[in-house]
């Protein structure tokens, strides 16, 4: 990824793997970040909300003074697993502007995509029980990490099928709210670029993600407080 490229869904992401361990029930939240974009602090936040039927829409947002990135998930539970159902991907960087949003359709068990997208990442890409878009795979962590679950996910965005499997690399305090909490550091390498991971049981979303580019931090959200 060029820093210019998606950084939210890159951070954002073979089917989950289910056990008989409960998952961790849904419920709205807010999470407010620090984050640092492009070498500048930044505000980011994420969210999950109720669109009622048994849907819930799971947004993330970074904005500084270059850019503002938006990505919102809307899904639903499926036995054990998080369906997406729409997405949409809209990034502002000075003055670029773009917009992508995307269908999962259940019935049809197919993908597609509109906006601004190239004409053969448009799809239709056949979807297969277990398939994420980058977004919800944030959530997913959190829930598999907490139940001692594989890491081991297929992420379907912008017709694209990609294998992802992230790594417990230790064990590190983490603070939000004032309160310590332990952690657990996980790590997904792809070429030059590193995603880390700190999850926290007690959170139903990492309380920090970094991304790191040939070495170098490109996006760090750390958790602030929730409610």
């Amino acid at each position: 990824m060029t820093v210019l490229s998606r950084p939210i869904t890159w951070i954002a992401a073979t089917a989950l793997t289910l056990t008989s361990l409960p998952a961790m029930a849904l419920a709205p939240f807010k999470a407010e970040y620090q984050a640092s974009y492009m070498g500048m602090q930044a505000n980011g936040s994420m969210t999950l909300a109720s669109e009622g039927s048994g849907k819930w829409r799971y947004s993330l947002q970074v904005k500084n003074q270059l850019a503002d990135l938006r990505q919102s998930t809307v899904f639903e539970e499926a036995g054990n697993r998080l369906r997406p159902l729409t997405s949409e991907d809209t990034s502002v960087l000075l003055v670029k502007r773009r917009n992508v949003q995307a269908t999962y359709n259940w019935t049809s068990n197919q993908a597609t995509w509109t906006g601004d997208v190239k004409p053969e990442r448009r799809g239709p890409v056949a979807l297969r029980a277990g398939d994420m878009d980058a977004l919800l795979i944030n959530l997913a962590i959190a829930r598999d990490v907490a139940a001692n679950r594989p890491l081991n996910y297929r992420m379907v965005d912008e017709g694209r099928i990609k294998q992802m499997t992230y790594r417990v690399v230790g064990k590190e305090q983490v603070t939000v709210n004032g309160r310590n909490y332990e952690a657990t550091k996980v790590s997904r390498v792809d070429g030059n670029k590193e995603l880390l991971a700190w999850i926290v049981p007690e959170f139903p979303v990492p309380t920090r993600l970094l991304q790191r580019e040939s070495g170098k931090d490109a996006l760090d959200l750390t958790i602030k407080s929730m409610n």
